[in-house]
C-alpha cells in the first residue's frame, strides 16, 4: 500500500462508534451529552484528517490515486482509491456529518445507540466512494440500508415501520440483479478490480433474448442490471415513492444524510460502472434514459405543488433535482457530467439545509404541516432570511451553487436532445412556483395564527450549524471552478473513452452489416 490515508479517514467513524459501543451505558443526560460531543468530535476530526486527501490530490492525473491494495479473503482484494469523480463526494460527506451531528443536539431518547448508527452510516457511506473492488463496492453500498433503516425505523415519525421497511425493501430489491451482473462480470473478465473492468471491452454484438433482439448485447443486459438498483437509489421515477415517506418519517438529521449523500450513491454509480464500463449499453438507453429523467422533474414537480407537508414537498423536489443529475450524465458531454456532479454538490448542501430549516420549526411546533404556519418573519427574521437563501438556491438563483449545476446539466442536454431540454426546462419554472409558493406560505404575512404568537427565532447554535451551508451554496455559486477544476480532468477522460467505445462498437456494427 502506498499510503493508508484512505482507509484511515473511511474508517475512524467506526473506530469510533466502538469506542462508543463499549463504554456502559447511562440513561442520564450527562451519559447523552458525552456521546454526542464524543461524535461530534469524531466526526470533525474526520472531516478535517480527510481534507489530507483533497490537498494531496493531483485533479491533472486522471487515474486512481492514493491507491491501497491487500488480499483480502477467498481471493478477493481489498482495494481503495480516489480520482476526480469521487473525490467531491468524500469531502460532501466528511463535511455534512459534523452538521447532522451538531443538528441532532435535541435528540433524547436512546442518544447512544442515534450517534452510533451515524458513526456507521457515514464509514460504510465514505467506502461506497472509495472501494475499487465490486464485492467491497456492494458490500458498503448494500451495508449502508441497516444504520439508515434503524435511524428511520427507531427514532422516526408515527408510520416510521412503514417507511423503514419501503425504504429497505427497494433499495435492496434494486440492487439484486446489480449483484447478479457482478457475478457475471467476473464470470467473463476473471476479476472485480473496477480499473481492470473499465477497461475490458464487454461483448456488444446484438442478441435474440426470448424473442427479443436486444441491440448491445451483453453490455445492455449488464447495464440494466446496475441501472435497477441505481436507478431505485436516486431515486429516479416510477421508483422514487420510497423517498417521500422515507423523508417525512425520518428524524431530522436522517432527512439530512438521505438527500445530501445517501441519494448521490445513484448518480456516483453511473459515473463509476454505467458508462465506463457498459459504454454501448448506456447509448443504446441514453434516449430512455433522457425522457426518463424529463418526466421525473415535471411530474414530481407538479406533485411538490400539492403537498401540505413540508419534508414532503422538498421531498419530491429532490427527485426533480436528481432528474437533472441523470440527464447530465447520459448526456455523456463534458457540460452535462460536469453539471451532473456540480448538481449533487450543489444539492447537498441546499437540500440538507431546506430539511435543517424543516427542523428548525419543527422542534418549536410539533408539525410539518405548511397550514399550520403563516407569517413567521415577524418572529422569526434570522430564520426567514435563511430559508429564503436556500428556497432562492433550490430554484436556481444565479449567484448561488443551484444555478451552475443546472445550467450546465441543461446545456449538455440541450447538445444531444433539444426536446428533451425543452421539456426539462420546464421544470425550472416549476420549482419556483411550488418553492416560492412554500416560503409564501410559512414565513411571509401577517402572524395571524396564535399558535405562533410566541415562537422564538433561530439560536446560536442552530445559525452556527447553517453557517458552512450558507458559505458554501453562495461560495460555490460565485466561484464554480472551485469544484469544476478538480473535477474535469477526469470528467474529461470519462467522455473520450465513453466516445471511443462507441465510435469503436459503431465501426464494428457498420463492418458486420456490410459483410
Amino acid at each position: 500500500m502506498d499510503t493508508l490515508l484512505l482507509s484511515f479517514v473511511a474508517f475512524a467513524p467506526a473506530v469510533a462508534a466502538f469506542i462508543l459501543l463499549s463504554v456502559a451505558r447511562g440513561d442520564d443526560a450527562a451519559a447523552d451529552l458525552v456521546a454526542k460531543r464524543f461524535t461530534l468530535a469524531a466526526t470533525s476530526f474526520t472531516f478535517l484528517i480527510s481534507l489530507f486527501i483533497l490537498a494531496q490530490f493531483n485533479p491533472h492525473d486522471t487515474g486512481f490515486q492514493m491507491v491501497e491494495e491487500a488480499e483480502w479473503i477467498m481471493g478477493l482484494n481489498y482495494k481503495m482509491g480516489v480520482d476526480g469523480i469521487s473525490i467531491l463526494f468524500i469531502m460532501l460527506t466528511t463535511f455534512m456529518m459534523p452538521l447532522v451531528i451538531a443538528a441532532s443536539w435535541g435528540v433524547k431518547t436512546r442518544v447512544k445507540e442515534y450517534m452510533i448508527a451515524f458513526l456507521f452510516l457515514e464509514t460504510l457511506m465514505l467506502g461506497v466512494f472509495m472501494a475499487l473492488d465490486l464485492v467491497l463496492f456492494y458490500l458498503f453500498f448494500e451495508g449502508g440500508l441497516i444504520p439508515m433503516f434503524l435511524i428511520i425505523g427507531i427514532w422516526g415519525g408515527a408510520e416510521r415501520i412503514y417507511a423503514s421497511f419501503k425504504f429497505f425493501l427497494y433499495t435492496f430489491l434494486g440492487s439484486v440483479l446489480m449483484l447478479l451482473a457482478m457475478v457475471a462480470m467476473f464470470a467473463e473478465a476473471g476479476t472485480t478490480d473496477v480499473p481492470t473492468l473499465m477497461k475490458h471491452q464487454f461483448d456488444f454484438a446484438s442478441l435474440n433474448l426470448l424473442g427479443i433482439q436486444v441491440v448491445g448485447g451483453i453490455q445492455t443486459l449488464l447495464f440494466l442490471a446496475f441501472f435497477a438498483s441505481f436507478a431505485v437509489k436516486m431515486p429516479m421515477w416510477p421508483v422514487h415513492t420510497w423517498l417521500p415517506d422515507a423523508h417525512v418519517q425520518a428524524p431530522t438529521a436522517g432527512s439530512v444524510v438521505l438527500a445530501a449523500i445517501l441519494l448521490k450513491m445513484g448518480g456516483y454509480g453511473f459515473l463509476r460502472f454505467s458508462l465506463p464500463m457498459f459504454p454501448v449499453g448506456s447509448e443504446v438507453m441514453t434516449d430512455f434514459v433522457l425522457w426518463l429523467s424529463a418526466i421525473a422533474i415535471v411530474y414530481t414537480s407538479l406533485v411538490a405543488l400539492v403537498q401540505e407537508d413540508m419534508k414532503k414537498l422538498i421531498a419530491y423536489s429532490s427527485v426533480a433535482h436528481m432528474g437533472y443529475v441523470t440527464m447530465g450524465i447520459f448526456a455523456a458531454n463534458q457540460q452535462g457530467i460536469d453539471g451532473a456532479i456540480f448538481q449533487m454538490l450543489s444539492h447537498g448542501f441546499i437540500s440538507g439545509a431546506l430539511f435543517l430549516c424543516v427542523g428548525v420549526v419543527y422542534d418549536r411546533m410539533h408539525t410539518r404541516d405548511i397550514e399550520a404556519y403563516g407569517g413567521l418573519v415577524n418572529r422569526m427574521p434570522s430564520y426567514a432570511l435563511i430559508f429564503m437563501l436556500f428556497t432562492m438556491a433550490n430554484v436556481g438563483l444565479p449567484g448561488t451553487s443551484g444555478f451552475v449545476g443546472e445550467f450546465l446539466t441543461l446545456v449538455g442536454v440541450f447538445q444531444v436532445n433539444t426536446w428533451v431540454a425543452l421539456v426539462a426546462t420546464s421544470g425550472v419554472i416549476l420549482s419556483a412556483a411550488y418553492a416560492l409558493w412554500l416560503y409564501r406560505r410559512v414565513v411571509m404575512g401577517e402572524l395571524i395564527k396564535a399558535s405562533l404568537k410566541s415562537i422564538t427565532d433561530m439560536t446560536r447554535q442552530e445559525k452556527v450549524v447553517f453557517t458552512p451551508l450558507v458559505a458554501m451554496t453562495i461560495l460555490l455559486g460565485v466561484y464554480p471552478a472551485l469544484a469544476l477544476d478538480l473535477i474535469g480532468p477526469s470528467v474529461d477522460a470519462l467522455v473520450a473513452n465513453f466516445e471511443a467505445a462507441t465510435s469503436e462498437a459503431s465501426l464494428s456494427n457498420q463492418t458486420a452489416a456490410f459483410e
